[in-house]
């Protein structure tokens, strides 16, 4: 049982060491901004073609600007790399809608409902595949001190996850999307690693079902208001789950956000977006990030410097690039 002092810190018992496990993000909206500015004019001036180089600046200053344990975290990704992976991407869209234009000018209808149906199958097949790379690439360009993370999900595995999972949810009429979004959690954050620390989600579905039910029902029945509730619960819920295992030691995560807290990011970022014309968007990046660092908690039993590194690098950006494409965010 964890026992908390008068200043609301938690208390090790004798003979236990404290260490400095917190995360910050030092990151200045003016510094964000310059790089917003600098990738918009770039991006335009050679109609996208910088798009990936755009990608790895703003990439390399968010993770340069995210401190653990009074170190800055490393993000080693190239833009030649998401560029091949870019190509790659378009390359495969073209295809796809070749076969669409292919079916739709032959006049015929089986040749056109196998076309259609080829289609979307390859596009939903898509989203686990992006979310595979995504996870692979992202992570194993990260370093900490040198100590790289990594993802060891198997492909095949997460696609058949996300079959089944779409297919139940479907039928089920989203009734099942709770269980199927602790699923998908369990399997991704269950083959993260950082160095010799590996970690775990321990979320269920039901609890996620009740939590998305009360949202639903009280945001409908306050007029939008009970939103600030429903996201600070979804948010706890999901940090709350989250684990890192070192060696024979447990080390949990803590969410501190509050519905308050929510409301003041969510309604300043909103007003900051609109009376700028999106161009202070930069702005509530930063905001966000030092909002969730700041309520998020880990346990000061946690040694950094047992760390040992045991990740490898990877360099193929095409599942990057797909989650770009089709707008998916890490989960």
């Amino acid at each position: 049982m964890e026992i908390i002092n008068e200043n609301g810190s938690p208390v090790m018992p004798a003979g236990s060491s404290v260490y400095n496990t917190k995360i910050e993000f030092k990151g200045d909206g003016w510094e964000l901004l310059g790089i917003y500015i600098i990738n918009w004019i770039l991006t335009t001036i050679t109609i996208g073609l910088y798009y990936p180089w755009a990608k790895i600046k703003r990439l390399r200053y968010v993770f340069s600007q995210t401190e653990f344990a009074g170190t800055r975290f490393e993000f080693h990704g190239t833009g030649r790399e998401v560029f091949i992976g870019y190509i790659k991407v378009w390359a495969l869209i073209v295809g796809l809608y070749a076969v669409l234009m292919y079916g739709a000018l032959s006049q015929n209808f089986a040749v056109l409902f196998t076309a259609i149906m080829l289609f979307y199958v390859a596009f939903f097949l898509l989203i686990p595949f992006a979310i595979h790379g995504m996870m692979r690439y992202r992570t194993s360009c990260t370093t900490w001190r040198g100590i790289h993370w990594g993802y060891r999900g198997n492909r095949g595995t997460l696609i058949g996850k996300f079959i089944l999972g779409v297919i139940l949810t479907a039928i089920t009429l989203s009734i099942y999307s709770s269980w199927f979004t602790t699923d998908m959690r369990k399997y991704i954050i269950g083959n993260i690693r950082f160095g010799s620390i590996r970690f775990e989600y321990t979320g269920k579905g039901f609890p996620l079902f009740l939590i998305n039910l009360k949202g639903i029902i009280f945001t409908i029945l306050t007029l939008g208001i009970y939103i600030f509730w429903y996201q600070r619960n979804y948010h706890n819920f999901y940090v709350n789950h989250i684990r890192a295992v070192q060696g024979e030691k447990v080390i949990p995560f803590k969410a501190a956000t509050t519905a308050g807290g929510y409301f003041e990011l969510l309604v300043i970022n909103l007003l900051i977006v609109i009376f700028t014309l999106g161009i202070g968007y930069p702005f509530t990046v930063v905001r966000s990030l030092k909002f969730f660092f700041e309520n998020l908690q880990i346990d000061p039993s946690f040694n950094p410097e047992d760390i040992l590194q045991t990740e490898e690098d990877y360099k193929n950006a095409l599942g990057e690039d797909i989650g770009d494409v089709l707008d998916i965010g890490i989960v």
